[in-house]
């Protein structure tokens, strides 16, 4: 301990203080890079989570004691990464999440003895409302959704029963297609008995209908005229855009359609006969004969009774026959109604606007030049096939070769996948791996460029004196120095002597560390010197 205390004292208080301050410094860096590894890798549980969603879940973490974190005002909560699989089928059996509504778990823990059937009633429609949120949720882009329903009671007596309706209101993220919007419509109706696809109601967060529930007769077949126009025209341009950019490259054409449409509805009653298609149905024959004889034109009752004629020569008869005969026929008739359904297209119009070829100089520099005229007609021909273009109805294409303000980037070759494809590891091991290196490499570089010149400075030891010519030490293990003259060197020396006028090159504090011990022992020092003195000179 008193070497310990005598090695504390003669470093001094500045030496002393810096090696605590080191000592700390390097405690604290290596703590936290401990405490950094260690920290286990945190990763997400649930998105997207409402308000009550998020503090139920995080009262149940805290209760078991997981250490989580919150982000994005508490709608994403993160957690270890061995930990995720046990907690969402712990969360799930407590019923959580519960996705932002009630729903038929409502039912689980009511008390239905002391229930009356209005709560019952409300119970249901909540139930039925939740359910449906959720089912609309699970659609993509659909962020959050809230269902309202209105299933109307019929009353006593009366024999038309209201028909119910539905609204409802979505968060999306970017937009819905027509065809979602038509979806959702038909899943509600599906759903509740009686509602009808028309009598639903969609808007959005920013108070945009997206479908009318008012049952007017603008839709047909779940669209609206606009609708309709606008789908068409965006497959046509799909349809155009891609075969003419295999042609020209991608992004390297733009094409506009514009379609005008006839929306009247028309219905053509049409009676057709045909004289030649005659088909016999019924025929019908009558045949009539009659006969006279002249008997002078008298009259008796002789001529009357039978067989009195008979002696009588033939005398002159008449006779006529008459035959009518009448035949029925059906010609043939082609009766023909034509409905036409509105959404007719009258006439095409497109445009086409196409980049030109672009080449490298010997500079490397991409250098434009026009598409031939052969080339553009062959890509006009493409569009009419594509379109089917008619040229009775009007239709109109125009391909025109221009250059674009953007020139085409240069592709980049792909690079290999190297570990990440050998290993297959995610990004959030990547990112864990680079930073757990940056601090390795960072705990180096504070170790063997900072730490270690400063506990070397601290630590240097004193360099020992060298005795000259064989002085005997004196009685403290101390060594005399004597100067150039063979004389002692007295304490009044200056700090600093010349080294080249002293034998061996002594240090100042060395000479003046024996200055010192020859005042508190001048006895031995005198007796060194006599001993020094009488000694022969060799």
């Amino acid at each position: 301990m008193q070497n310990l205390l005598g090695f504390l004292k003669g470093l001094g208080a500045a030496r002393l203080m810096a090696m605590i301050a080191v000592t700390v410094a390097l405690v604290g860096f290596f703590a936290f890079v401990i405490m950094r590894v260690s920290q286990p890798q945190m990763t997400t549980l649930y998105t997207d989570l409402s308000v009550e969603d998020s503090s139920s879940i995080i009262k149940e973490l805290e209760r078991q004691g997981i250490p989580f974190e919150m982000r994005n005002d508490g709608a994403i909560l993160l957690v270890p990464k061995d930990k995720v699989t046990r907690l969402r089928m712990k969360l799930a059996e407590g019923g959580l999440p519960k996705g932002g509504g009630v729903g038929y778990e409502i039912f689980d823990k009511s008390d239905a003895l002391g229930t009356t059937s209005f709560v019952q009633n409300i119970n249901h429609l909540r139930a039925l409302e939740g359910e449906l949120s959720r089912t609309i949720r699970a659609i993509d882009r659909v962020q959050a959704a809230r269902v309202h329903l209105v299933l109307p009671e019929r009353p006593l007596f009366s024999r038309e029963a209201p028909e119910p309706s539905a609204s409802i209101v979505l968060r999306v993220r970017g937009a819905l297609e027509p065809q979602q919007v038509r979806a959702i419509r038909h899943l509600v109706a599906s759903a509740v008995n009686g509602l009808k696809p028309q009598r639903v109601s969609i808007v959005d967060e920013a108070g945009q209908l997206l479908a009318d529930g008012s049952a007017s007769g603008e839709q047909v077949e779940g669209a609206t005229s606009d609708e309709r126009r606008a789908a068409f025209e965006k497959r046509m341009r799909n349809q155009i855009e891609g075969i003419v950019s295999s042609v020209v490259g991608s992004g390297r054409a733009r094409v506009q359609v514009s379609a005008d449409f006839d929306y009247n509805k028309i219905t053509q009653t049409s009676d057709k006969f045909d004289p030649e298609g005659r088909v016999l149905r019924s025929s019908q024959t009558r045949e009539e004969s009659a006969a006279t004889s002249a008997a002078d034109g008298q009259v008796t009752v002789n001529n009357e009774l039978p067989g009195a004629n008979q002696g009588q020569g033939a005398g002159a008869r008449d006779v006529s026959k008459k035959s009518e005969e009448t035949n029925n026929y059906e010609i043939s008739r082609v009766t023909k109604t034509e409905v036409t359904e509105a959404g007719r297209v009258n006439r095409l119009s497109v445009a086409v606007l196409v980049d030109g070829a672009y080449t490298k100089n010997d500079k490397g520099e991409l250098v434009y030049a026009e598409r031939p005229k052969e080339q553009l007609d062959r890509i006009a021909a493409l569009v009419r096939s594509a379109i089917g273009f008619d040229q009775k109805r009007g239709d109109q294409i125009e391909v025109v070769n221009l250059k674009f303000a953007e020139a085409p980037q240069v592709e980049k070759l792909p690079e290999p996948a190297g570990l990440m494809g050998m290993f297959q590891f995610t990004k959030d091991d990547i990112m864990n791996m680079i930073q757990l290196g940056v601090m390795f490499l960072l705990g180096l570089v504070v170790l063997f460029m900072v730490i270690r010149p400063l506990v070397k400075r601290i630590l240097a030891a004193e360099p020992a004196p060298e005795a000259a010519g064989g002085l005997p030490a004196l009685a403290d293990g101390t060594v005399p120095q004597i100067g150039a003259d063979g004389q002692p060197v007295p304490a009044s020396v200056p700090s600093m002597i010349d080294i080249a006028q002293v034998q061996g090159q002594v240090h100042a504090q060395s000479v003046h560390r024996v200055g010192e011990l020859a005042e508190r022992n001048p006895n031995e020092t005198a007796a060194i010197i006599r001993q020094w003195l009488a000694e022969p000179a060799t």
